[in-house]
């Protein structure tokens, strides 16, 4: 029961760091994404990766909520449901950062 109010946490520990990044923020990015991006499109990419942490950290919120909601009412049912939600949120917050990536770095390296 405690790992899926971890997971909750870690979840909620990616949204404001996604707020951050979308508001310019990007220290907490890899140095090479900070260095590769220019002054001016700083803000486009922070936005387009905050946008996708935050997209992934809801996406392991549900999954969390889904999971307890499976063990609280013994129905399997919830975490298939969550499971599928929560791979859903990652393949399209990742897909967000990546496309960030390849638009305005050029590439993930």
């Amino acid at each position: 029961m405690y790992e899926f109010i971890v997971t909750f946490i870690i979840g909620i520990i990616f949204i404001p760091i996604g707020i951050s990044n979308m508001r310019g923020n990007l220290s907490t990015l890899h140095s090479y994404h900070r260095k590769r991006v220019s002054e001016e499109d700083r803000i486009p990419f922070g936005k387009e990766v905050g946008r996708g942490m935050i997209i992934v950290g809801i996406a392991i919120m549900i999954y969390s909520a889904f999971s307890i909601a499976a063990i609280h009412f013994d129905a399997r049912l919830y975490s298939v449901i969550g499971t599928v939600l929560l791979v859903i949120g990652l393949i399209v917050g990742l897909g967000f950062a990546f496309h960030a990536m390849f638009k305005y770095n050029q590439g993930l390296f």
